[in-house]
């Protein structure tokens, strides 16, 4: 991984399903190895997720408490599959919507009958809205990590959250749950669905693929290809629409990497 990252040696990198720790210990000894092998990331941003936090709740019913399935997000530890920012240029939070309930999101597709209305969060990582100093054109970074619409049973939970996790920037882009966006939108993160292909509720990114305040530079591009469901697209990178993009590449699958890295170039004045 540190050999491909030095080689495209993006300015922003955003990491999925990597454990956080409280001293971010592996965080810095990630961004040694890099700076070692040529490409320095002196700007880091990494919260505590919601993978593996407790919720002191037997969650998924099944007669146990603290499972991996009864936490926030799906986790054996606090911690585990987190999210974590690398940065060659400053950046800050503006929010999180971490902590969001989900019954709090508007228009949510939680069933009544979901355990813990009061307790679950609908965020199963993080949603961070990050601001990039990019030293010209404002940026803010809608970065997130979404669950898997599946590993449920017909009352598609899985699949219900997956939809209202990327609902939720969409409403942010509305300018709802008191969004204020600190620069042009960049929306980046593992959404974990694909727009046609594989299980989960298309309809959402869909709408999001549509939405003419951004844009698609890699349509169709397949970002995994899994036993099963084959090559899928789940993880993207999509700019506000008046942004200019130079180039855009999805990068060959390297050995016991999940999910290819996806790079999008941009020109700001």
């Amino acid at each position: 991984m540190v050999t491909e990252i030095a080689e495209v040696a993006p300015d922003v990198l955003l990491l999925t399903d990597v454990d956080y720790d409280h001293g971010g210990v592996a965080l810095r000894a990630l961004a040694d190895a890099l700076d070692a092998a040529g490409a320095r990331y002196p700007h880091r941003f990494a919260r505590r997720p919601n993978a593996g936090r407790p919720t002191g709740l037997d969650l998924d019913g099944d007669g146990l408490l603290g499972g991996p399935r009864d936490a926030q997000g799906y986790g054996e530890f606090s911690g585990q599959g987190g999210m974590a920012v690398l940065s060659t240029r400053p950046l800050s939070l503006v929010a999180a919507f971490t902590d969001l309930l989900w019954s709090d999101l508007p228009g949510n597709l939680r069933q009544a009958e979901d355990p813990a209305p009061k307790v679950q969060r609908l965020s199963s990582s993080a949603h961070w809205v990050l601001s990039l100093d990019t030293g010209s054109t404002p940026l803010a970074l809608l970065a997130w990590a979404a669950t898997p619409p599946v590993f449920d049973g017909p009352e598609d939970r899985n699949g219900r959250r997956n939809h209202d996790e990327l609902g939720l920037w969409m409403q942010c882009l509305d300018g709802g749950l008191g969004c204020a966006l600190p620069g042009a939108p960049v929306l980046i993160g593992n959404a974990n669905v694909d727009p046609v292909r594989g299980d989960g509720r298309h309809e959402a990114i869909a709408q999001v693929l549509a939405d003419p305040r951004l844009q698609d530079p890699l349509p169709d591009a397949p970002t995994v290809v899994w036993d099963g469901p084959g090559p899928m697209r789940v993880s993207y990178i999509l700019p506000a629409a008046g942004l200019e993009v130079i180039g855009a590449e999805v990068r060959p699958p390297v050995e016991g990497q999940r999910h290819r890295l996806v790079s999008v170039t941009l020109s700001l004045p």
